[in-house]
């Protein structure tokens, strides 16, 4: 293999197992997003649930901020899910380069 593409291949290489690593952190994080979301989905659900039985401004309160809590966490899995989908079209293009 002539230098020049020898050196490319050990960068694609190196770029592969950093976005290995990184695809690695992102699907670990989505784990806890995964998990945290499940809590806070049910905590807004027994707070909807307090608000409709009580009927209290307070209680409704409550849910709203749960809900909005909920929410949020569900946008930001979406964006773990967007990184993680971005990371494996960047791997797969990687692993392209070393088999052309």
């Amino acid at each position: 293999m002539r230098p020049g593409l020898l050196d490319r291949r050990r960068r694609t290489e190196r770029q592969l197992f950093e976005v290995n690593e990184r695809l690695i952190k992102a699907r670990a994080e989505l784990e806890v997003i995964d998990a945290q979301l499940a809590e806070l989905t049910d905590q807004a659900d027994e707070a909807k649930i307090r608000a409709v039985v009580a009927e209290t401004p307070l209680a409704e309160q409550e849910w709203s901020e749960a809900h909005r809590h909920a929410e949020q966490m569900a946008r930001t899995r979406e964006a773990a899910l967007r990184r993680i989908a971005d990371l494996e079209r960047t791997q797969d293009d990687l692993i392209g380069k070393l088999v052309s």
